[in-house]
Parts: structure tokens; sequence; C-alpha cells
């Protein structure tokens, strides 16, 4: 034990006196001589059994992991895309609606695009006719949004990106209709939904990004 104790307190005396004349030294020390050249630096970690291997990881691998996005435009549009079609760019529904927005051939016209195949196949462009629409349709509908937004029309709160909504289902007329008959011209698709249904679902959204334009392309 004395013997222990004696190596302890000599390991520590040495180690104290390497350390005064270390500091105390005015010489350079050359780092070139101590280098990492030609050692094995590939390491292995092993795992930790603590941690489950999904722990960090959807349990569903086709299901994709979206951050909150609130009521921002972008949280908007994904919104309705999720409405419409899961999200799926690729998709095209049992009447010939395609994509993530499900848009129709005349839609896409509206806005510039005549080869619906290619659109499918474009995930941009997708979102760029959803964009372009929407401010097409603002300004087919600015004085509506002007004159009904804050009111409410059969128990339901107008707002902007709820009418934005609603025209992306019924189109730009159809909202007209139902807001200047003050809700009783309610536009129904083949589907079952309605321009009531969507002026309540997507109420509330920031869409003030979007500017009104009747020209507006997406090509």
């Amino acid at each position: 034990m004395r013997k222990s104790i004696a190596s302890y307190l000599m390991l520590t005396v040495t180690i104290c006196i390497l350390l005064f004349v270390s500091f105390s030294s005015n010489e350079k020390i050359d780092l070139s001589k101590y280098s990492t050249a030609g050692l094995e630096l590939n390491y292995t970690v092993s795992q930790d059994h603590s941690i489950k291997d999904d722990a960090l990881a959807s349990k569903d691998l086709n299901k994709p992991i979206t951050p909150i996005l609130g009521k921002s435009f972008v949280g908007f549009k994904e919104a309705l895309a999720f409405k419409e079609s899961r999200g799926d760019y690729f998709v095209v529904n049992t009447l010939g609606y395609l994509g993530k927005y499900q848009f129709g051939a005349e839609t896409l016209k509206l806005i510039g695009i005549h080869n619906p195949s290619l659109f499918l196949k474009t995930p941009e462009l997708q979102e760029k006719a959803f964009v372009a629409n929407t401010q097409r349709n603002k300004w087919i509908l600015r004085r509506d949004i002007k004159n009904f937004v804050g009111k409410k029309l059969n128990g339901i709160l107008i707002t902007e990106s709820g009418i934005l909504a609603a025209a992306h289902l019924a189109g730009a007329g159809s909202v007209k209709n139902y807001l200047r008959s003050y809700g009783i011209d309610n536009f129904e698709d083949s589907y079952g939904a309605n321009i009531e249904y969507y002026m309540k679902k997507f109420s509330g959204y920031d869409t003030s990004s979007i500017t009104a334009n009747k020209r507006a392309k997406a090509i």
C-alpha cells in the first residue's frame, strides 16, 4: 500500500515538473512532428442498444415528414393539396383531373399549359400552376373579396383564403354566384365537395403574398 502511494506521489511530482518546464520555456514546439499521415482513421462506434432503431425515424417510410406550416401561404397550398390528392403530384382521378392540386385540362390552358402529360410529370410546373391560377382567381374575385371578407354567410366567416380555395374547387364564377346570392347558390362537385365546405375548411390562411393578376401564367 505504501509503495503504491509513493508511486502516485512520484508521478504527480514528475508531472508538475514537466508542466513547469513546458510553460516556462520560450522554445516553440514544432507541431509538424506530430502528424496523422499514414494512420488509419476509420473508426466504428458500437450501437447504443438503449436506443430503438426507429426512435428518430418515421415508422411509415412512405409517409412524408412535413413541418408545421400554420396559417402561412405554404400551409394553405399544402392543406389544399392534401384535400385534393393527399399531396400526390402524379395522380389522375376518375374524372381526369391531374396532379397534386387536381387541375382540369381547360384550366391549365388558361394559365398557359397545353401539355397535360408534361404537367403531370413536372412537380415544379404544378407548383407554378397553383400560384398562377390563384393569382388569376384573386383578380377575378377582387371586388367580391373586398365586399364580403369579414362577413358571415350561413354561419361561415368569409375570408380571402376561403374564397380562393373555393375558387380552386369550383371556379371563380361559381364562387361569385355563391357570394352574390348570399349563400344560396352553393356549387357541389361530383365527389360531394361544395363551396361552403371549402370556405370553412380553408378559412383564415394568409394569402396576402398572392397578387391579383389577370394574365397570370405558369409558363
